[in-house]
């Protein structure tokens, strides 16, 4: 360190405890931590040989504890996300910020509750610490946070990690992925009646559904597929017509497909709009019925 900063409050008091017993401390100010160490070693020699003030020894031990020793098992605050790892995992490579903080190189905060604070992202620490722990970066399937994850691993200076993301993220079809077909479709119009504008009709999708292999289409939409409609709940490796996105967004759907290695093979389109003499149901409105439309993509995975 480049300075030593003058000793907490605690072991302030801790000394004026000693001053009480009868010791004597060099002038009034306030002692640095060197005068501290100093004072305490030569102090605790006589306390041992004197048994007095047993209180007192036993504070400055504690104090000293607390300011100059990283427990083994280290608990973190990160950006609000609590963390319980061990202390050669955070220093396990040298050269990094974590190593220079939990070495003593560097100060850290603690928070209410006595943990180390980190004022970083908390959610994507997780992925720091993996890596910390295996050497290997292991990232979930339609991970969409690499770049933030590289300025963090830049920030705690871990450029393995820095290697690991680019590598990742430039091979998007690494690793084993089965191949095959899914097709997704939609019927749509354009937006008239109280949702529309007189001079902007914006697009109107009633659904987005979704064809193919359940394990695959599980795979790629994961939590945003809807599967209440399904009524064969049995294996994964069958197929069905009957899955839907929770959502209305078809690029989106493109955008997750698209991450997951998938291309688009071929599309086709029709007006779905019967003749004008066709009797609506109440409440559909007529121009949107007359622009209905139905869209179907398949993409591939080879």
């Amino acid at each position: 360190m480049s300075s030593l900063r003058p000793a907490p409050t605690a072991i302030r008091l801790t000394v004026a405890s000693w001053w009480r017993c009868g010791r004597s401390v060099s002038g009034p100010r306030t002692p640095s931590a060197r005068d501290l160490s100093v004072f305490v070693d030569s102090v605790r020699r006589r306390v041992v040989r004197s048994g007095q003030c047993e209180r007192g020894q036993r504070a400055i031990s504690m104090e000293l504890h607390d300011t100059s020793e990283i427990p083994s098992v280290v608990e973190l605050n990160v950006g609000g996300v609590f963390y319980t790892t061990a202390l050669t995992t955070l220093t396990k490579e040298s050269d990094s910020q974590l190593a220079a903080i939990f070495n003593g190189k560097l100060h850290v905060e603690k928070d209410a509750k006595g943990k180390y604070f980190l004022d970083r992202d908390g959610v994507l620490f997780r992925y720091i610490l993996d890596f910390l722990r295996n050497q290997v970066l292991v990232l979930p399937e339609g991970f969409r946070e690499r770049e933030r994850l590289r300025h963090e691993a830049h920030y705690y200076g871990l450029p393995g990690l820095e290697k690991a993301i680019s590598e990742h993220s430039d091979s998007p079809t690494s690793g084993k992925r089965s191949a095959g077909y899914i097709t997704v479709g939609y019927r749509g119009s354009f937006a008239f009646g109280r949702d529309g504008l007189a001079d902007v009709k914006f697009r109107k999708l009633s659904r987005i559904l979704v064809c193919g292999r359940v394990a695959l289409c599980r795979d790629v939409f994961g939590e945003t597929l809807n599967e209440s409609r399904d009524p064969d709940h049995g294996m994964s490796d069958r197929y069905t017509s009957r899955f839907f996105l929770k959502h209305g967004f078809i690029e989106q759907a493109f955008d997750m497909l698209q991450e997951q290695g998938f291309k688009l093979a071929g599309s086709c389109g029709s007006g779905t709009a019967g003749g004008n003499a066709e009797q609506l149901k109440p409440g559909v409105d007529s121009e949107e019925n007359r622009w209905n439309h139905y869209n179907e993509f398949v993409f591939v995975r080879e």
